[in-house]
């Protein structure tokens, strides 16, 4: 496959570096438009007042000095010299689970793709520490190799996250639901050298619902899980109550 790798963490990061490698191995035609640092929890913002750059840094390779989803607007319009056949954006330092796929780069980057017409899948290990890469890259190969990508609808994206185990411990694969989090001492006040007040956003580990088949229920078992996610905004069931209400003041 013609497949455009992109991510949020910045195109010289590891996890985008081994996926690419493995990839290439397996006999796949990558082009890699990513930023040019870290772009974490940047969401589906994109660049509007000021200009952006794109930097070749190899055959195929590319820089870009904006968001994630500056990049998939950029490699679709700009840099691509043939269609691709599917985007993938990761692999993601770090989980997207729950209400964190509202914050991640990585998931709006698969997003934007979508918009734009491609199959696209966000893939993260969720793991911070002693990262096993390698592990996971080998693991979404395989998936690759079954056909993954032909299952992906209009309108849909797969968000994949993946252990962060050997490829033997792996227990299965579990079709998920996005799960709920609540987070802990989530804002951390603390002081500059002058004794001013300043905050940090994010401190604390997240406490995780475990009701439901959810991602992290999945991930807690050792398991890859797959959550379907499609953007749909409008709640349909809200409608008949504010009809009712309408009818009402409407007398």
């Amino acid at each position: 496959m013609r497949i455009l790798l992109t991510n949020d963490d910045g195109i010289d990061a590891a996890g985008i570096t081994i996926l690419a490698k493995q990839l290439k191995e397996n006999g796949h035609e990558i082009t890699i438009v990513a930023p040019d640092k870290e772009q974490s929890a940047t969401s589906h913002s994109i660049t509007l007042h000021q200009p952006l750059r794109i930097i070749k840094r190899a055959e195929n390779k590319y820089a870009v000095t904006g968001s994630p989803a500056d990049c998939i607007i950029l490699a679709s319009t700009v840099i691509k010299a043939k269609p691709f056949d599917l985007v993938i954006s990761g692999i993601n330092s770090g989980r997207n689970m729950g209400e964190d796929i509202l914050y991640s780069g990585t998931v709006a980057a698969a997003l934007e793709a979508m918009l734009m017409g491609y199959k696209a899948i966000a893939v993260s290990l969720t793991s911070f520490k002693d990262q096993n890469f390698e592990a996971a890259a080998t693991i979404l190969n395989n998936m690759l190799d079954n056909g993954l990508p032909e299952l992906i609808g209009e309108r849909e994206v797969f968000n994949i996250n993946i252990p962060n185990i050997a490829v033997e411990e792996i227990e299965g694969i579990k079709i998920t639901e996005t799960g709920h989090r609540k987070y802990q001492d989530f804002v951390s006040e603390q002081k500059d050298p002058r004794g001013r007040k300043i905050y940090w956003i994010g401190g604390g580990e997240p406490l995780w619902s475990k009701v439901g088949d959810t991602d992290f229920k999945a991930i807690f078992q050792n398991y890859v899980s797959i959550s379907p996610i499609s953007p749909n905004f409008t709640n349909r069931n809200s409608f008949s109550k504010i009809q009712k209400w309408l009818d009402n003041i409407e007398k």
